[in-house]
């Protein structure tokens, strides 16, 4: 995990290393075929460094091209849409032969990837869709859908109304749950939405899950650019307004492991994780270390590990194959149509991590050591 820690140099190398690669590609409308990788430049766009997992992705995908001889011009937004833009339109005026964008929102980069076409620079749609444009060429993520199934199963399974292998489970309820969902100008909080929903519902409205808020559409539950403490915020405010005739949250469906922290920290502020008031169960997505250890202690009920090393693998594998003047291979054609075009994608599995499978599918793949774990932290 010392490669997370690179990131903390911050934007100021990031700035000298896109002087250095500047003009020194051979821009996307040349043919690079047969072009040897150390003439070439790839711009990787990643959202943000508040988050552990755009590090974790953007250090990945740079140390992998590099291993491959590519020049890596890597930048970090700091979630500000204008940042982003700005970035991504210096790396195609510098020479960017391939763009990998992870972006803040997925609509505001319209204009960036009409310039990127015009250069015939190939774009690569990392992780977060990119929408309401003709000139998308590849998108690599996991199958979004199925992490939001997986995180309601996660709940049932936490819940005792189902268990692991998908059987019924001992309990019946009803259990009162609240639900979350991430950022709407994020195309994959719509996916995970839709996951979870379309696998809760049947609890819904057999009774055994109840949500007390009645806050059910996504955009009453959404947490704009999936911020910790803006979760928190609305978590207080569930419960004084909602469970302030002593009821009790079971249950909290939760997209992601920043919001499933300020979740936590709201409901233990307001007294539940003790014996006689017991934490309810919460989900998660990321495997972050902090997360991670909370599961571990047994705050947290789960979280989906969403392997970042593999994705860069896929990133890497579509940017060479665009780089020969070839099509990336693709294994989903009809899934993720991003208002103009249904774009070709790449998706990797998921694997959800309950506390006894820390171990196995986070320590024993060299994801963390177990004294990161232990720590929460990662070295």
């Amino acid at each position: 995990m010392k490669r997370r820690l690179l990131a903390a140099l911050g934007g100021a190398v990031l700035a000298l290393s896109l002087a250095a690669c500047g003009g020194e590609g051979a821009g996307g409308d040349t043919d690079t075929s047969g072009q040897d990788p150390k003439d070439l430049t790839i711009g990787v766009s990643m959202p943000t460094q508040t988050s552990e997992r755009w590090i974790a992705d953007g250090n990945s995908v740079k140390e992998k091209l590099e291993a491959k001889g590519y020049k890596v011009v890597l930048q970090y937004a700091g979630d500000d849409i204008p940042t982003q833009s700005q970035q991504v339109d210096q790396m195609i005026t510098q020479g960017a032969d391939v763009l990998v964008i992870a972006a803040i929102d997925g609509t505001a980069l319209s204009g960036q990837l009409q310039a990127a076409a015009d250069k015939k620079i190939p774009v690569i749609a990392y992780d977060r869709l990119i929408r309401d444009s003709q000139n998308v060429d590849f998108y690599v993520s996991f199958d979004n859908f199925k992490v939001g199934v997986a995180q309601a199963n996660a709940l049932l399974v936490g819940l005792g109304l189902q268990t692991k292998d998908g059987a019924k489970g001992t309990k019946t309820g009803p259990f009162n749950v609240e639900l979350f969902a991430g950022s709407l100008d994020d195309n994959n909080a719509h996916f995970f939405f839709d996951g979870a929903m379309q696998t809760l519902k049947p609890f819904v409205d057999n009774g055994s899950l109840v949500v007390k808020s009645k806050q059910t559409d996504i955009e009453k539950v959404a947490i704009l650019r999936w911020q910790q403490e803006t979760a928190q915020k609305r978590m207080e405010d569930l419960l004084t307004s909602t469970y302030n005739d002593g009821s009790k949250v079971n249950g909290v469906l939760s997209p992601y492991d920043g919001l499933s922290r300020g979740i936590i920290t709201a409901l233990q502020n307001a007294g539940y994780g003790t014996a006689a008031n017991p934490m309810p169960v919460v989900t998660g997505q990321d495997a972050e270390i902090a997360s991670v250890k909370l599961i571990d202690d047994g705050v947290q009920n789960s979280t989906i590990f969403k392997d970042t090393r593999l994705l860069a693998e896929q990133a890497v594998v579509a940017a060479e194959a665009f780089l020969q003047e070839k099509q990336p291979e693709a294994n989903d054609t009809k899934t993720y149509n991003n208002g103009v075009k249904v774009v070709p994608s790449y998706l990797l599995p998921v694997v959800t991590v309950y506390k006894d499978d820390i171990k196995k599918e986070l320590v024993d793949t060299g994801y963390y050591t177990a004294e990161e774990v232990a720590a929460g932290q990662a070295k």
